[in-house]
């Protein structure tokens, strides 16, 4: 994964409703968040199943950073 891709997902995440990250279950999550990030960023099969990857074992902390902007 590129730097660039992995800003972008970060990107994703910081722009996202608090809300929205927290009410979806976790293969939801996975599966919006690399739907967002490909719109952005053009990804073959193995760069999507590498973000998909990433982001399921970075879960916990996105919905650490949503429920902290959420209730700060």
């Amino acid at each position: 994964m590129t730097p660039q891709v992995m800003r972008q997902v970060w990107s994703v995440v910081e722009n996202a409703h608090s809300q929205t990250l927290l009410q979806m279950d976790d293969n939801s999550l996975v599966h919006w968040l690399v739907k967002q990030t490909s719109t952005q960023a053009l990804l073959d099969g193995h760069e999507t199943d590498f973000l998909s990857e990433y982001i399921k074992s970075r879960l916990h902390l996105i919905r650490d950073i949503a429920y902290e902007r959420q209730y700060s």
